[in-house]
């Protein structure tokens, strides 16, 4: 029997507020892809973001549905166990002293920090698989390092470690790089492209070229809460096809798997 498909998403219509920003949406995602969901700013990334997580749900109506792992219906903190999600909300929500094993903890209770009678909770176990989660991420000697004493690099990666300490089948990364130096962006990349190999479904949500590893091979191009093209990365990295969807001039370059995007000709 086959595995269940990651993502299926059949008509949907999705709301953000008052906004309607997908209408009648089909998407399928296999399990085992490595993909990047690419758009200009206002496409629909991150409410399609929110509706994988199921922090949004789509507009009721007949034939319609969003199934995850084949399943139309989660307990949202099962499913957090599933998915591990890194994104740039997610770290502007814990407070600047939250230690580094706090973070990485936090992702056995899908919490910001381990506060309170939360705190109570956490047993022996969840502390070693976060230590070791850190010792692969290179952050062990972080253990007790509050966040505003770390470099933007180090933040990031107790990001992941708590995504990855439910060592979950599905990695979803949102703008990975976003507010990192060259130094922390390339080492965190290279981070993804192992994660990659290990056979985990990647999903990357951004608008920068540069933040797509060699390692993933399909694209799907957002534009205006629509799907403007999907298919193999070849094939939609293209300064015409990018010209058209963000509305200016671009020429793409490709070295050494990675895809670089830069002005064209007006």
């Amino acid at each position: 029997m086959s595995d269940p498909k990651l993502i299926e998403i059949h008509d949907a219509t999705i709301w953000r507020g008052s906004t309607c920003v997908f209408e009648n949406l089909m998407l399928e995602i296999e399990q085992h892809e490595r993909v990047a969901i690419l758009g200009p700013n206002g496409s629909g990334k991150t409410t399609l973001l929110k509706t994988i997580n199921r922090e949004i749900y789509p507009a009721t109506k007949p034939g319609s549905f969003i199934r995850i792992l084949g399943r139309n219906r989660w307990n949202v903190w099962e499913l957090r166990k599933q998915i591990g999600v890194v994104s740039n909300d997610l770290h502007q929500r814990y407070t600047p002293t939250t230690l580094a094993i706090e973070v990485v903890v936090s992702g056995f209770f899908s919490s910001i920090g381990v506060h309170g009678t939360l705190a109570e909770r956490v047993i022996s176990e969840q502390i070693a698989a976060a230590t070791t989660t850190m010792a692969e991420l290179g952050i062990e000697s972080l253990h007790d390092t509050p966040l505003n004493r770390m470099s933007s690099g180090q933040q990031r990666r107790c990001l992941l470690a708590r995504a990855l300490v439910h060592d979950p089948v599905t990695l979803i990364l949102d703008e990975p790089t976003s507010g990192l130096d060259f130094s922390a962006s390339f080492d965190y990349l290279e981070r993804i492209r192992a994660l990659a190999r290990t056979g985990r479904n990647i999903v990357i949500v951004t608008h920068h070229l540069n933040e797509i590893p060699p390692e993933v091979d399909r694209v799907i191009l957002l534009q205006d809460g629509k799907i403007a093209a999907d298919g193999d990365k070849a094939e939609i990295l293209t300064g015409e096809r990018l010209s058209a969807v963000y509305e200016t001039p671009i020429r793409v370059t490709e070295i050494d798997g990675y895809y670089l995007a830069y002005p064209g000709e007006r």
